[in-house]
């Protein structure tokens, strides 16, 4: 049992990382230039339609993603067993970072083809929800009601 947490701990901080592994290649892409750069910073309505795009995604993903974890958390993943409970819990951390992901990737697309500061802060709105979804042994075993067997 205990390896097995253990096991689901180290693959949810392995995909944590890849998480914010993205955004430092996007920034890197982004800053060594490209023809893609900058690429509609001179239509108005495109640039306006991407920024309200991004900003109801962060408005609608954020909130979703940390919510439905706890209400999965609360109706599904604490009716199984063990087991199953740990592999609900991966899915389900995995599938939160995956709508933060939206967010996150509109916003430097915004950022870097928009030339908009706008898609910048929602990415950066984004990046910081992730950490209220950061994985540690503790967090897992409080959510999913185990105790530390010493």
């Amino acid at each position: 049992m205990e390896e097995q947490i253990k096991k689901v701990n180290t693959r949810l901080k392995t995909v944590f990382g890849y998480f914010w592994l993205l955004p430092i290649l996007l920034v890197i892409l982004g800053e060594s230039g490209g023809d893609w750069v900058g690429m509609y910073a001179d239509n108005v309505r495109v640039t306006y339609f991407a920024e309200t795009i991004t900003i109801l995604l962060v408005a609608v993903c954020i909130p979703v993603s940390l919510k439905l974890f706890s209400w999965v958390l609360a109706k599904k993943i604490d009716k199984v067993d063990i087991l199953q409970a740990l592999r609900l819990y991966y899915f389900w951390s995995g599938i939160r970072l995956i709508i933060l992901v939206m967010p996150l990737l509109a916003g430097f697309l915004t950022y870097y083809m928009m030339l908009s500061n706008k898609g910048l802060l929602c990415a950066l709105i984004s990046l910081t929800a992730s950490l209220f979804c950061y994985p540690s042994e503790t967090r897992l075993r409080r959510e999913l009601h185990i105790s530390s067997e010493e």
